[in-house]
């Protein structure tokens, strides 16, 4: 029946062939040949000329098994097919006496993207390498001397493993006058030899035989194999039972049950009594098998079935059965007996299922990416039952993206049928039905799952766009700001997310890298330094989230970190100038009630109401709070009661700012007040000097008058300067601690003086605006020449100006006020060398004097906003072409400023111009203007305003100079 199965697929090859050729897989049969014993290496055919493949054309061809089952017996190289010897086949091991001997396996063969499956068959062809054999080398057989002739005695079979030629042809004997050796075939093709007697026995003559009984197959050359053979003749009982009939042949079902008959055989004895009576048995030899499954009735000759048999292991049985008589010297003989085992149906369908990737029994993979049509596994039905009873039939249920598509004979291709997408259905649970056509028929059922793999086709996804995150400032480096999650619908390691922070991010100029970092696993993301409000209070960067497929796959979401502010910087006073937590400001001795002393200024670098101030005067032992209050969000400081000589030099508070965070934080600073006899409203002025340039383009007799006239008036307001001090130095006797902190004294000037109105040409100008002076001493340009320089303040001088290394100073006062003034302790112990309370030397009255230096027109870059400022406030001059000086009525004051270009801050109060004649007053707010000479000089100002009736005019020069 193999035999015939393996025909009919061949048969069916042309037709399977032609009808895959419409189909996308492509299916064969290709049959060769070998020899076994063949040395490895040996090649047996190719798969790529024979299916007309050239590997040329398509490098890309390649041939692999669907599933080895011969272990490495047979080899095949992937590129074109070359079936070679793995190893040294032995037929006999591998198919026993099965002929022909088929090695059958199938290969898929791919090429351009399609595959064709073949199924090859391989023919191993025997070599004689088995000589017969008899199972013993010798042998002993007893015969009557009354045996007929033609007696057959039965010998052992010899066996010879080679099929075909190389079996067992025959058998021969040494010669013998009484014996022949006649060879038969069993119908399982076993070749056997029987003994036959040809001569008449006398044992008185000869009462024993030695024979060589020899065995020779067919091969080239032929092998042979012996056994001795020891006849010994008997004497009488001279007849052997005879059977009815010498060969029988029955048919037995297989499902017979244990203990049936299968038959019974009779044989009969002429003789009497004891050498007439017959009994039976199996014969030994091959036929031995046959006492394991049918029982012989040594009496009756009755043979009953001892196990079950199945048509499917063994579909036929021989037996020998001998009968002999009770006799002495007994002969026997042998009926032979064929029972053919009847098939039914009790078999089901075997499925087998060969998948194209698998990692485990019932389950197969194909990619998400597999077109339609892809092959996905190789099912095989088989059936051992016989004729209808093993002819089955295929189906495929359970879904519709896949079918049954025939390969060849009882084999089929599971293909897919349409694409395929893991994120939608991951696994598909399909049923296979095989089903025999007997009657009943037989159906097996089994469940397959295809499984689908992944392919990286989905990138990760941030649960947010954009992350908003808080942090309070002044954070531990290295704490968890927010984490986060990036989810992938793929799987495995298309699933894997590592997290990143995106390259080339900057903040303020830095690395990202160095503010946060990022955990590449979980995303969380993490601190690298404290975070200052005041310096950066919002980070936006952006994070990656890449998984590990091949191309990896990415996206990126917005994380804004706001940086949320702590009260953690304490307000601190601006304005003014604290030295040692402390600043002293003049106060006017008349100042009234309600009279502006000072306005605090302070800021705080934090946010919100962290940032927002408060002030408040505190109250402490010895301080002067009765006389002052203070505005809680402006810092005004204003008197509450008029200032009387009982206040003494000095009035002394400690004011507190205060921000309004949750745990507030405050500085306090003390303010002196120091109290001086400067009136509150009284003037400043700047007075325009005329250049040495102008003076020798016009110099004539008018010059003259003018310069001579000017001399007089300065001599005038130098003695009058004098007297003004004396006075008030007499006046204040008591008091001298409370000297005089202005520049000028306060006698009244006039300026409708018909000498002092012819004496000058130019422009006056009146400051109004409340800033503080420049203290340094400006130095005289010695490229510019000597020049006349000429001041005209408003009223005289208290104090004479002198000449001191080509500078002009303004002697401030012959009492010392610089104690009152400087921030310095007046004790013995840690006063300045240069402090007047020490002063030898007489450096102490040279630090009294104000000076100024003339400046080059060209020296300086104007400011924009200084030119509007000019203009609107103080009046036009020409650009470049004017001194300047400026007056102060007020005490100057530890006061540096930190921009060269700008006001310095000084406290003045709210001091007013006096309006005297016609001469325009200015309200002044807080300080004189910061304008130095400089700034003026580059000012551009073109517009000039005319002198008034009782305005004196000075003329202008081309260069420009400032003093404080």
């Amino acid at each position: 029946m193999g035999i015939w199965r393996f025909w009919r697929i061949w048969i069916w090859r042309c037709s399977l062939l032609l009808a895959c050729e419409v189909l996308v897989v492509f299916c064969t049969t290709a049959k060769y040949s070998t020899f076994e014993e063949d040395a490895p290496g040996t090649e047996i055919g190719n798969l790529s000329q024979d299916l007309k493949l050239d590997p040329g054309e398509d490098p890309e061809t390649t041939f692999r098994f669907m599933q080895k089952t011969n272990g490495s017996v047979i080899e095949m190289r992937p590129t074109d097919g070359l079936l070679t010897v793995g190893e040294v086949i032995d037929r006999e091991r591998l198919c026993l006496r099965t002929s022909p001997c088929l090695i059958s396996f199938d290969v898929v063969a791919f090429s351009k993207e399609k595959f064709q499956l073949v199924h090859v068959e391989i023919e191993v062809k025997d070599v004689n390498d088995y000589a017969p054999r008899f199972p013993r080398n010798e042998t002993h057989v007893e015969v009557l001397e009354s045996a007929a002739l033609g007696t057959r005695i039965l010998l052992d079979v010899a066996v010879d493993q080679d099929v075909g030629e190389n079996y067992i042809q025959s058998y021969h004997i040494s010669h013998s006058s009484h014996f022949i050796v006649e060879t038969s075939t069993r119908e399982d093709g076993v070749r056997y030899a029987e003994l036959v007697l040809v001569k008449k026995l006398d044992r008185e003559l000869d009462d024993s035989y030695i024979l060589d009984v020899t065995a020779v197959d067919g091969g080239t050359p032929n092998k042979l194999g012996s056994m001795i053979i020891y006849v010994k003749v008997f004497d009488c009982n001279d007849n052997s039972p005879t059977f009815e009939h010498s060969s029988l042949k029955v048919e037995l079902s297989e499902d017979s049950a244990v203990g049936v008959r299968v038959l019974k055989v009779h044989a009969f004895d002429p003789d009497d009594g004891l050498n007439g009576q017959v009994v039976y048995r199996f014969a030994s030899g091959p036929a031995s098998e046959a006492s394991r499954i049918f029982h012989i009735d040594s009496a009756s000759g009755e043979v009953t079935l001892k196990e079950n048999v199945d048509y499917e292991k063994r579909r036929s049985y021989e037996l020998q059965i001998e009968a002999s008589d009770l006799g002495e010297n007994s002969a026997s003989s042998t009926c032979r007996v064929v029972i053919d085992v009847v098939d039914i149906n009790d078999n089901a369908p075997e499925i087998s299922i060969k998948p194209m990737t698998s990692t485990s029994d019932g389950v197969a993979y194909i990619t998400e990416a597999a077109a339609q049509e892809s092959f996905v596994a190789l099912i095989s039905t088989t059936d051992l039952d016989s004729g209808s009873n093993g002819y089955v039939r295929t189906s495929l249920q359970g879904h519709q993206h896949f079918r049954l598509q025939q390969a060849y004979g009882d084999t089929f291709m599971i293909v897919t049928t349409a694409a395929l997408d893991r994120e939608q259905n991951s696994e598909y649970n399909l049923t296979i039905v095989a089903e025999d056509l007997g009657s009943p028929p037989f159906k097996t059922v089994k469940h397959y799952t295809i499984r689908i793999s992944d392919e990286n086709d989905n990138a990760p996804q941030f649960s947010q766009a954009v992350y908003e995150v808080s942090v309070l400032e002044n954070n531990i480096p290295g704490s968890f700001l927010a984490a986060v999650l990036a989810l992938d619908l793929d799987v495995g390691k298309n699933a894997k997310v590592e997290y990143s922070l995106v390259d080339g991010q900057t903040i303020n100029d830095s690395p990202l890298s160095t503010f946060v970092s990022i955990d590449p696993l979980s995303g969380s993301l993490y601190s690298l330094r404290s975070f200052d409000f005041e310096s950066l209070n919002k980070i936006q960067f952006s994070v990656q989230a890449k998984d590990r497929g091949s191309p990896s796959l990415s996206s990126s979401a917005l994380v804004r970190v706001k940086v949320v502010d702590e009260n953690d910087n304490f307000p601190y006073f601006t304005y003014p100038e604290f030295k040692n937590e402390s600043a002293d400001v003049p106060l006017p001795c008349s100042a009234p009630t309600g009279f502006l002393a000072l306005r605090v200024a302070a800021t705080d670098e934090d946010d919100g109401a962290n940032g927002e101030v408060s002030f408040l005067i505190i109250d402490i032992e010895g301080g002067d709070k009765k006389f002052f209050s203070i505005d809680k969000k402006t810092g005004a400081i204003v008197l509450k009661q008029k200032v009387t000589s009982a206040c003494g030099d000095m009035l002394q508070i400690k004011v507190s700012v205060s921000d309004n965070g949750k745990a507030s934080l405050s500085s306090v600073a003390t303010i002196r007040f120091i109290i001086t006899d400067t009136d509150s409203s009284e003037d400043q002025m700047l007075v325009l000097l005329k250049s040495k340039d102008e003076d020798l383009l016009d110099f004539n007799a008018w010059t003259v008058v003018f310069l001579t006239l000017a001399g007089g008036c300065a001599l005038l307001l130098v003695a009058f300067a004098v007297v003004t001090v004396v006075s008030k130095l007499c006046r204040r006797k008591d008091h001298r601690r409370r000297a005089a902190c202005g520049l000028y004294g306060s006698t009244p000037f006039s300026i409708n003086s018909a000498a002092n109105a012819g004496a000058y040409s130019g422009t006056r100008v009146f400051l109004n605006n409340e800033r503080d002076l420049a203290r340094e001493c400006l130095y005289e340009d010695k490229t510019m020449g000597s020049e006349e320089k000429l001041f005209l303040p408003c009223k005289p001088f208290e104090q004479t100006n002198l000449w001191q290394d080509e500078k002009y100073c303004l002697q401030k006062s012959v009492t010392s006020n610089t104690d009152q003034l400087s921030m310095k302790d007046s004790g013995k112990g840690d006063s300045d060398f240069n402090d007047s309370d020490s002063d030898v030397s007489g450096e102490g009255l040279r630090r009294n004097l104000t000076t100024f230096q003339p400046w080059a027109k060209g020296s300086f870059v104007a400011q924009d906003s200084l030119v509007a400022d000019w203009q609107g406030r103080y009046g036009g001059s020409s650009s470049g072409d004017v001194y300047t000086i400026g007056f102060s009525q007020s005490l100057l004051h530890n006061s540096t400023h930190a921009n060269p270009h700008s006001w310095k801050e000084a406290c003045y109060g709210a001091n007013t111009l006096n309006a005297r004649n016609s001469a325009v007053p200015y309200l002044r707010t807080e300080t004189l203007p910061s304008y130095s000479a400089h700034q003026a000089a580059a000012a551009a100002v073109n517009h000039r305003l005319e002198p008034g009736p009782d305005e004196l005019a000075v003329s202008a020069g081309s260069e420009i100079a400032t003093t404080f």
